[in-house]
């Protein structure tokens, strides 16, 4: 059934609302963030925004959705046209296209992993779906390199607790990974955002890496040889 005429110009208004956003987001940041300004470049009266965005932490909701989703997006495509079983190329696009987003959406990726927003708590039935989207794709490409028998992680001795946590990982993500493989995958997701968090925040220091795409990719050696896809 075809959207009404109303129904489609409440959307594009919506579509509107986030694009504005996400201009005030880089500008003013996610703690400046204000609806009133948002309804002045949206060209209606402040009261009028409220149609469609109850409050700030709504409009916050909207771009976290779809920051995750432009992310996820970002990793899909750049995973799209890469053999499906090069497990190794699959692990490494994925990480760069991480990094290519988070450098070119510093604002959107810093709403996402940087900071918390003061008062603001991310509505986990809204978001953990769009959020969990880099991670589910990662783990299954490990999973898939490990059914394949191209995955070797080292033996870990892991507490009775922890194994517990990463059983029911493996029957929610529905992976063969073993415990040693699954808390490698946990880790080099962790390593993963940690290495982009650094340049993307300039933990670094301004000019101590001349080439920040060459020290990732060194850090993307690392994290193979640590997860043991070969």
């Amino acid at each position: 059934m075809k959207p009404t005429p109303r129904e489609r110009a409440r959307q594009q208004t919506m579509v509107e609302i986030i694009e504005i956003g996400r201009a005030h987001l880089e500008i003013h940041g996610a703690a400046g963030l204000s609806l009133r300004a948002v309804a002045r470049d949206l060209g209606v009266v402040s009261s009028a925004i409220y149609r469609y965005v109850k409050n700030r932490d709504e409009l916050l909701t909207l771009l976290v959705v779809d920051g995750y989703n432009a992310l996820g997006d970002a990793v899909d495509a750049a995973l799209k046209d890469v053999p499906a079983g090069d497990f190794r190329a699959q692990f490494r696009t994925t990480g760069r296209a991480v990094r290519e987003w988070a450098v070119a959406e510093p604002a959107h990726y810093g709403l996402l992993f940087g900071s918390p927003v003061p008062g603001y708590e991310a509505p986990a039935e809204q978001t953990t779906m769009p959020g969990t989207r880099v991670v589910t794709r990662l783990v299954l490409i490990l999973n898939e390199a490990y059914i394949a028998g191209e995955l070797a992680a080292p033996e870990r001795v892991l507490d009775p607790r922890l194994r517990a946590d990463l059983a029911a990982i493996r029957q929610e993500m529905g992976v063969a990974m073993d415990d040693s493989a699954l808390a490698a995958g946990v880790l080099a997701w962790s390593s993963l955002f940690g290495a982009v968090n650094f340049e993307v925040f300039g933990q670094y220091g301004a000019a101590t890496f001349s080439v920040p795409a060459e020290l990732f990719e060194s850090h993307l050696d690392g994290l193979e040889a640590m997860v043991g896809l070969r």
